[in-house]
C-alpha cells in the first residue's frame, strides 16, 4: 500500500500475534462499501465480509489465511445495465521482512509474499485487493446482445482501399 489510507483498513499490530493463531471476522460498513465501489468502479457493493486468520511462523513470517464473501453489481459491458454478482473465495498471503522473500519457498502452491512495512498488517486491504482480483473482468447481462448492424460489413473497413489496390491489374 502507498501512503494513502485504505477504504477498508483493519490494522492488526504485529505485537498482538503470539504462538496461537489470531482470528478475526471483518465486515465493511456502508460507507466503506460505497468507497470500495467507487475504487473498483462498481455500481454497488452490498456486502463484503471475511474471516481472517494470522499465524506467526517459525521463520519470522506471518501467514494470512482468509475466506471472503461479497455481493455487488457491475455495469454490463454491452448495455451498461447493472449486473448482479457474488463471489466467495479463499486466499493466503505470507508477510515478512523484504529479505525473507528470498528464503521463502516460491512454488505454485505457495502463498504470494508481501513485504512487511510498518508494525501492522492491514487485513482489510488484503481482502479488498483479493476481492478486486476475483471480480468478473467483463460482466455481461444474460440477455445482452450486440446487434449485427453495429459491426462493419466486410470490405468496408480501413484496409478496404489497400485490398483494392493489391487486386489491380498492372498496366
Amino acid at each position: 500500500m502507498t501512503g494513502k489510507s485504505s477504504e477498508f483498513a483493519r490494522l492488526v499490530p504485529l505485537a498482538r500475534l503470539g504462538s496461537e493463531p489470531f482470528n478475526q471476522h471483518i465486515a465493511a460498513s456502508e460507507a466503506e462499501r460505497a468507497a470500495l465501489a467507487r475504487r473498483f468502479e462498481l455500481v454497488s457493493l452490498d456486502r463484503l465480509e471475511a474471516d481472517v486468520q494470522l499465524l506467526q511462523e517459525a521463520a519470522g513470517t506471518v501467514l494470512l489465511s482468509a475466506a471472503f464473501k461479497a455481493e455487488f453489481a457491475q455495469e454490463c459491458i454491452v448495455t451498461l445495465d447493472p449486473v448482479a454478482g457474488s463471489v466467495s473465495e479463499c486466499f493466503e498471503l505470507r508477510y515478512g521482512p523484504a529479505e525473507a522473500e528470498e528464503e521463502t519457498p516460491a512454488g505454485d502452491d505457495d502463498p504470494a509474499f508481501e513485504p512487511l512495512s510498518g508494525e501492522a498488517i492491514d487485513i482489510g486491504e488484503a481482502v479488498a485487493q483479493e476481492f478486486a482480483l476475483a471480480l468478473p473482468p467483463f460482466p455481461r447481462a444474460v440477455d445482452a446482445t450486440v446487434e449485427a448492424g453495429a459491426l462493419e460489413p466486410p470490405g468496408e473497413g480501413p484496409f478496404a482501399s489497400l485490398a483494392k489496390l493489391s487486386r489491380r491489374e498492372p498496366q
